[in-house]
């Protein structure tokens, strides 16, 4: 799965403790590798409920992915958004926008 991180989410990202970040690398594998099959079967079924992952309520095209709720809370939003890749095909990626806990959804 192709991706790309917004100026925020690097920034989120960089807040995020050490154990933060191997919880969400942990996670967004599983992440990706349900991404794809999303991609080939368009199945919702296709998102691990451990996941959790939804639509963001008033704010179309966007996503929330937790995979923690409490100790630490963790979550991140994303949209799916096409690349052109290097042979000029365009593809679908995902555009990670915040990562952390539910803090995320309140104004940068």
């Amino acid at each position: 799965m192709r991706v790309e991180r917004t100026d925020q989410f690097k920034a989120d990202y960089q807040r995020l403790s050490e154990h933060e970040r191997e919880l969400f690398r942990a996670s967004s594998r599983i992440f990706n590798v349900a991404c794809d099959r999303f991609i080939e079967t368009r199945d919702p079924s296709s998102w691990p409920a451990s996941l959790r992952v939804k639509a963001v309520v008033n704010a179309p095209g966007i996503f929330e992915m937790t995979w923690s709720f409490g100790g630490p809370d963790g979550r991140a939003t994303w949209q799916w958004t096409t690349v052109v890749t290097a042979n000029g095909v365009s593809v679908l990626a995902v555009r990670w926008r915040r990562i952390g806990g539910h803090q995320i959804f309140r104004q940068p």
